[in-house]
């Protein structure tokens, strides 16, 4: 990685559908080195995927909240499935410190939010306790 792929990556943080030429052009390079840096940071695993930017709100996901969870450890890799496979898991990490995993949870409603966060996540065998934040107002910086 060196200055210019950090500027293409940063041209595709602000806009993820611009055309190889607009990414260029920010890069300050060529329409070819552009699109062969690309394709090497794709096949590198550096660049994963090409995804929308989703305002969850207006896709009807108006209440947010962070939870954090206590967990089993040795049953990570069966937790991190089982929370891959709920919808309004939006993100999740496995943390030192204080809790073991942090989640993003979307969900329709507050009344959406409580099914998930005790029914949903409390029903997992491996989760010890969970602690609920609520998102009053979020900001994206990417």
């Amino acid at each position: 990685m060196d200055d210019i792929d950090v500027r293409i990556l940063d041209a595709l943080r602000t806009d993820g559908r611009a055309s190889i030429t607009a990414v260029a052009e920010a890069a300050h390079v060529s329409r070819a080195n552009a699109y062969a840096r690309v394709a090497r940071m794709v096949s590198d695993g550096v660049i994963t995927g090409f995804t929308a930017k989703v305002d969850p709100r207006l896709a009807g996901r108006t209440s947010s909240a962070y939870v954090t969870m206590r967990v089993e450890q040795s049953a990570w890799h069966d937790l991190r499935d089982r929370l891959r496979s709920i919808p309004e898991v939006e993100h999740f990490a496995l943390t030192g410190g204080d809790f073991d995993v942090i989640l993003l949870v979307r969900a329709r409603d507050n009344e959406d939010l409580r099914r998930v966060v005790l029914e949903e996540l409390t029903s997992i065998p491996s989760v010890r306790d969970t602690k609920t934040s609520l998102v009053f107002e979020d900001h994206d910086q990417r």
